[in-house]
């Protein structure tokens, strides 16, 4: 069983900044791909950043120059630096791992609970 706990999100005014983090534990061997997620009112869920094993990253238009995604191997871990807020960003935001289980077998992906971000006005 694998978890994906997120952390950092509430809520900033526009302009502002917002780190999340996102750890991943449980039956793991390694860890691919990471990313953040995010799903506001009414809309689709949508990728923001994407990081995989090896550090290259892609972003979502609306995000590039703003956000950046990071990792830590040792930890499981990824973050997503969130600078220069707009109200636009507000969004429930997911983080998503592929994971390779322990004893091979094929790699699956697994979901955060996700974690509320509010930007003001």
């Amino acid at each position: 069983q694998v978890q994906l706990v997120e952390s950092g999100g509430g809520l900033v005014q526009a302009g502002g900044s917002l780190r999340l983090s996102c750890a991943a534990s449980g039956s793991i061997f390694s860890v691919n791909a990471m990313g953040w997620y995010r799903q506001a009112p009414g809309k689709q869920r949508e990728l923001v950043a994407a990081i995989t094993s090896g550090g290259s990253t892609n972003y979502a238009d609306s995000v590039k120059g703003r956000f950046t995604i990071s990792r830590d191997h040792a930890k499981n871990t990824v973050f997503l630096q969130m600078n220069s807020l707009k109200p636009e960003d507000t969004a429930v935001y997911y983080c998503n791992a592929d994971i390779m289980p322990p004893g091979g077998g094929h790699p699956f992906g697994s979901w955060g609970q996700g974690t509320q971000v509010t930007v003001s006005s």
